[in-house]
């Protein structure tokens, strides 16, 4: 993945390079072709791919802490809303009387 990432930046590295270079180009156009071309599309897809790692290394985190407490690893099922979503319905409707 990051090999990719790498080939990447250089192909945009040297897009500005070429900018800067060229005698219609400019130093600041060089370094706003470098920033949206290559860094910010780069950081935006290595953080989208990171995620799943991310996410492992959060729940071996966890895990890690309640073997540590001495408490068996919590599952799905020991927390009901795990989507961390609202309930649909919370409150029952309250009708008006006719």
């Amino acid at each position: 993945m990051y090999l990719i990432a790498i080939g990447w930046l250089y192909v945009a590295l040297m897009m500005a390079v070429a900018e800067a270079s060229n005698s219609n180009g400019s130093i600041l156009g060089a370094v706003i072709t470098f920033v949206l071309y290559g860094l910010a599309p780069t950081a935006l897809v290595i953080y989208i791919l990171g995620t799943p790692a991310r996410r492992r290394a959060l729940k071996a985190q966890e895990a890690a802490l309640a073997a540590q407490d001495g408490q068996a690893a919590p599952t799905a099922s020991a927390q009901p809303d795990a989507g961390r979503d609202a309930a649909a319905d919370a409150v029952a409707p309250v009708r008006k009387e006719p």
